[in-house]
């Protein structure tokens, strides 16, 4: 089953600069070949159920293993049965409706 997520990993205990944390996560994501979107507060992780959910596990162990005490996942996670749909898809569809209401 295909899932859309939206994820946001904190190692905690490990001070204020976390980007070396996130780039591990990156690499983790692309090791598993899911399609990812960086952004600001999280990352947009999109690829089959099992793989997203073992991507989590496996930031949640190299997170540990770089120190982090502890670790905690916020994640919003949509999958859909009636359609494929990819990230570009639901950004797309946004966007073509600003576009249409224009004023």
């Amino acid at each position: 089953m295909k899932a859309i997520a939206d994820i946001c990993i904190i190692p905690l205990g490990v001070g204020l600069s976390l980007s070396g944390y996130v780039a591990a996560c990156e690499k983790i994501f692309q090791k598993r070949a899911l399609k990812t979107h960086l952004h600001a507060y999280g990352t947009n992780v999109e690829g089959e159920w099992a793989d997203v959910m073992e991507a989590l596990h496996d930031c949640h162990v190299a997170l540990h293993e770089m120190g982090a005490p502890r670790v905690t996942t916020s994640i919003r996670l949509g999958t859909r049965n009636d359609r494929v749909q990819s990230l570009e898809d639901k950004i797309e569809s946004v966007r073509s409706k600003m576009e249409r209401n224009k004023d």
